[in-house]
């Protein structure tokens, strides 16, 4: 475990999480990760990145979930992973490798539960990103060339499938502002004045810090 500054980002869809993500990483002179988190866990634990992709933040029934938490540090050549469901394996890989980047780098980290993951590290920051719905609408319907009816459905179904991978996996409620450290409003202040207000958030932390 190690002093590198992360930011975890948990968004609403059409907030702009992502965008707001690679421009906070752009100032800071640090990676974000997002999609390129499924790369890396592919590699890391040997499954194709197309099962990683097929899985990404969908929550699971299965009944055994204990077995990712107890299994976690015992690798990917155990018997225990090799006989757990398949969504618990592609749990489990990110959830190393979000570890991993902490211990490695500074760097933004998108979704996948990072703050959970990274719960026990001092030197994270995990933001939660919302937006007003007729604002993420006109967001989405422009991104993907959808109607706002469209755009809206894709924006309820995919919060709705955030909402219980991460109420599934941690012991914390999504979008809930007791579970992170800072929630923003990104319809108030725009992209670019939400990756301002997280930069300024990241100054007076440690001018507290220094001041205790």
């Amino acid at each position: 475990m190690t002093g590198n500054l992360v930011i975890t980002i948990g968004r609403e869809c059409g907030s702009g999480g992502r965008l707001i993500g690679n421009r906070l990483a752009e100032k800071l002179n640090i990676k974000c990760y997002d999609k390129e988190l499924l790369t890396l866990a592919a590699k890391k634990s040997g499954l194709c990145e197309e099962i990683f992709e097929s899985h990404d933040e969908k929550p699971t029934s299965s009944f055994l979930y204990s077995l990712v938490m107890d299994s976690y540090s015992m690798g990917y050549s155990t018997s225990s992973f090799i006989d757990m469901p398949l969504n618990h394996k592609v749990f489990l890989a990110q959830f190393d490798t979000i570890k991993h980047l902490a211990d490695t780098e500074s760097c933004v980290i998108v979704g996948r539960c990072a703050d959970y993951a990274l719960a026990e590290y001092p030197n994270v920051l995990s933001v939660f990103i919302s937006g007003n719905m007729d604002e993420k609408i006109k967001y989405i319907s422009k991104l993907y060339d959808k109607t706002p009816e469209k755009a809206k459905d894709i924006i309820i179904k995919t919060d709705k499938k955030r909402s219980n991978y991460y109420n599934y996996y941690t012991s914390k409620k999504w979008g809930d502002a007791r579970s992170y450290d800072v929630c923003l409003n990104s319809s108030v202040l725009g992209p670019e004045g939400t990756v301002d207000a997280i930069l300024e958030i990241i100054k007076l932390r440690e001018r507290n810090r220094a001041g205790k």
